[in-house]
């Protein structure tokens, strides 16, 4: 694992810093939606207001008959007051105009039509006023205080453009403030509920996975009843379990390490007790005659006994080598040295065939099949009586995208006791003074190979499946 997973980013650099960088973006964008209509609205009573003006000019108009008689003061005061070059006042197919004395002939004009209500038109036109270039004139359209009758202003936009930005500016700076607020206010409260929580958690398990056997970094969990108090209480949980396990892995380690050491020893011890054994079962005393079988095969269970325990944590350790192996090969190998092939009580049948492959680690294969066939040959050899046809029969196939080998026998079966701690080491034996080393050290050793082993049920006698991955090329 790399260092930037093993160590904490910091409280900034981490989910605070994304936190408040979240909620000041969502804030802008709120506000930023809210800005749209707003501008909309101020824009569109902003004109308004200089409509009113020019509404007032029409009552003017359409109170002289003649517009001429109009004093030019008049008319220039009520122009400035609505900041318009000119205003046109139409009713009854008529109409009535009121300009400056020096008159603005404008390059540029673009309508700008109040009586348009709808959103977003109203959007559109103060986008169009805020962005556009200076210099345009705006004909400002909008109904008059009769029936029927309109009112025109001919303004130019800048002094409306540069009100609109002043108040882009006010609506930017409060915006901003009310994110900043916001964003602590909602910062303290998610850090009190949510991230420092997190961040002790997160720094309980990082100083854990460092030093697992030291109890004292083991979280202690507050009595939140949320998702986090949970989360507090598994992980407090899991971290003693842990802990627990590591301690008692320590002892086993170390236990075993003694018992392999007392184990190598006692087999030399026994082996030559054997030799010894081997001499007395040669001396013509009849009692030493008599005596000597049991002996012989006394030393023999202890000595098995002893070499299965090595076995078992010799076998465990090692990683499968795998490459191409002749299946049928490999089970006559297995078979002559489980002591199958050309056993006078038993009839061994092998039904592998010869062109058969699979894709295993020849030697640790070998094991599982001398462990299945010793033990189908230890069952049947207990068996007493004459005249009983005892057998055993090894087959495999290709089905169904894996290869399935099987090994059988038609002796009694296994016991209830056997069957319901099978593969479980010193409790998995079908016979008695056995360790059940065999079946564990063969499941561990398929299991490796990214197979299974297991019991299939059969009328009579037992049998089991090694189902391993197909060789790749086979179909």
């Amino acid at each position: 694992m790399n260092d930037q997973s093993s160590t904490m980013p910091g409280r900034f650099p981490g989910l605070s810093s994304k936190l408040i960088a979240t909620i000041i973006g969502v804030i802008l964008l709120v506000e930023i939606v809210i800005f749209l209509p707003s501008i909309a609205s101020f824009r569109a009573t902003w004109l308004e207001d200089r409509l009113q003006v020019g509404v007032v000019a029409a009552r003017v108009l359409d109170a002289v008959p003649d517009v001429m008689a109009l004093p030019r003061d008049l008319t220039d005061r009520l122009l400035n007051s609505a900041g318009a070059h000119a205003i046109v006042y139409r009713r009854e197919g008529q109409s009535q105009l009121i300009e400056l004395t020096n008159p603005v002939m404008p390059d540029t004009v673009v309508t700008a039509d109040l009586r348009q209500g709808d959103l977003l038109s109203r959007v559109g036109g103060a986008l169009d006023t805020l962005f556009a270039s200076p210099g345009r004139t705006l004909r400002v359209v909008g109904e008059g205080d009769l029936n029927e009758s309109l009112v025109e202003l001919l303004m130019p936009e800048t002094p409306l453009r540069r009100d609109m930005i002043d108040y882009s500016r006010s609506f930017a700076l409060v915006s901003l403030g009310i994110a900043a607020v916001t964003a602590f206010v909602l910062y303290v409260l998610v850090s009190r509920l949510f991230i420092d929580p997190v961040l002790r958690v997160t720094d309980n398990m990082l100083a854990f996975r460092k030093a697992p056997e030291n109890a004292a970094l083991i979280l202690t969990p507050s009595k939140r009843a949320d998702e986090i108090g949970i989360l507090e209480r598994e992980l407090a949980d899991m971290e003693s379990e842990i802990f627990s396990m590591l301690r008692q892995r320590r002892h086993l380690a170390d236990l075993g390490l003694a018992v392999a050491k007392i184990n190598h020893d006692l087999r030399n011890t026994l082996t030559s007790a054997q030799l010894l054994s081997d001499q007395v079962a040669t001396l013509d005393d009849p009692k030493v005659q008599r005596l000597a079988p049991r002996l012989v095969t006394t030393l023999d269970k202890a000595i098995g006994f002893a070499q299965s325990v090595l076995d078992y944590g010799r076998e465990t350790s090692v990683v499968p080598r795998l490459a191409p192996v002749n299946l049928r090969g490999l089970v006559e190998e297995a078979a002559f040295e489980a002591r199958v092939a050309g056993n006078p009580l038993i009839a061994f049948d092998n039904q592998v065939d010869g062109a058969l492959m699979a894709d295993v680690d020849a030697g640790q294969m070998g094991r599982v099949l001398v462990n299945l066939l010793k033990n189908a040959r230890e069952a049947l050899e207990a068996q007493t009586g004459d005249g009983q046809d005892f057998r055993i029969v090894v087959g495999a196939a290709n089905e169904a995208g894996k290869t399935v080998i099987s090994v059988r026998d038609n002796g009694p079966g296994l016991p209830p006791r056997a069957r319901e701690n099978l593969f479980v080491a010193f409790e998995g034996s079908a016979r008695s003074g056995g360790t059940g080393l065999g079946l564990a050290i063969a499941r561990e050793i398929t299991e490796a190979h990214g197979g299974t082993l297991a019991l299939v049920p059969e009328p009579k006698g037992t049998r089991f499946d090694i189902t391993l991955p197909a060789r790749l090329g086979d179909s």
